[in-house]
């Protein structure tokens, strides 16, 4: 089984995180961020990554360090999971509509950690979760994760559903691209021989 798991503790947040990617898609989310909590719920099921996070930070200053340090945490549990990568299809990409949004998602499991983020949200505020949060989400993943990943909103209304469409081409797309490829069986999808 590929397995991760990864506990980070700063002055600012405490946070344990758990992954399999050979999961069936179980969350078990305690962040305290109850937006945060629903993107990450919908994150393991659409993947199919099992994944436990229990996280405690500074939410009396904002939401900011805690939602960056899951992004963090859950990059590292992903690349510790990943291992050598020997057998994986490595490139994925989804085009995600959620009702009047669609997200194109791309992502390479290559060691280079890049993020292109090209979102637009018709609000600041999705309840009481800053929008600004999403991109940092992605940033800390891509960079922990070492991804090339990009996003971008094609089109969309709806702060939430933008975000949504965002989470959830991130989730297909690593569904994909962390999956076995029966015609690779043992190999280091790269011709360098090795990834990150």
């Amino acid at each position: 089984m590929r397995t991760g798991k990864v506990t980070r503790v700063t002055k600012e947040t405490e946070v344990t995180m758990t992954v399999n990617l050979d999961g069936s898609g179980r969350a078990e989310i305690a962040t305290g961020i109850g937006f945060l909590d629903h993107m990450l719920e919908l994150l393991a099921r659409h993947s199919r990554i099992d994944i436990t996070v229990k996280a405690k930070g500074d939410l009396h200053v904002d939401q900011h360090h805690t939602t960056e340090d899951i992004g963090i945490v859950f990059g590292q549990a992903v690349k510790q999971a990943l291992g050598d990568m020997r057998g994986i299809t490595r490139y994925a990409d989804v085009h995600m509509p959620m009702d009047e949004t669609l997200s194109r998602v791309a992502l390479d499991i290559s060691g280079r950690p890049v993020l292109v983020f090209r979102v637009a949200f018709p609000r600041d505020k999705i309840g009481e979760f800053d929008v600004d949060l999403v991109r940092e989400f992605f940033q800390a993943f891509a960079t922990n994760a070492g991804v090339t990943l990009h996003v971008e909103t094609l089109y969309g209304d709806n702060s939430h559903h933008v975000a949504e469409s965002c989470f959830k081409g991130l989730a297909r797309s690593l569904r994909a691209a962390v999956a076995l490829d029966p015609a690779a069986k043992g190999e280091i999808p790269s011709t360098k021989g090795s990834l990150g």
